[in-house]
């Protein structure tokens, strides 16, 4: 059974940063491109930024284009978001999602998998 396990999330100060990690233990991880999402209370969840299976390519939301880099090791079957400069607003449930396809997904739609999410609270 495939899951996915985020882990990394917390509460930071603005300004600070976080990593978070996404490790798929059950999944050929390489064919499969990578994502992350966030959901914040009341709000539909938003992509944030998709990394394809080689790491040849990447995609960013424009709310976190440099401030958040996402990298992947497929020896280790688990993918990255370093997020620097957190603001207030990046306060949210972040989630890992896979996709197997070279298809550019940024939108939930079309995710095979899933995890449960890890919390991030940036206070002011």
């Amino acid at each position: 059974q495939v899951h996915l396990d985020e882990s990394g999330g917390g509460l930071v100060q603005a300004g600070g940063s976080l990593r978070l990690s996404c490790a798929a233990p059950g999944l050929t991880f390489a064919p499969y491109a990578m994502g992350w999402f966030r959901q914040a209370p009341g709000k539909e969840r938003e992509f944030v930024a998709r990394i394809s299976w080689s790491s040849g390519s990447t995609y960013y939301a424009d709310s976190v284009k440099g401030r958040f880099t996402i990298s992947r090791d497929n020896a280790k079957n688990t993918v990255y978001l370093q997020m620097n400069s957190l603001k207030p607003e990046d306060t949210a449930v972040y989630y890992c999602a896979a996709h197997r396809g070279p298809a550019v997904l940024l939108t939930p739609s079309g995710y095979d998998y899933w995890g449960q999410g890890t919390q991030v609270t940036v206070s002011s």
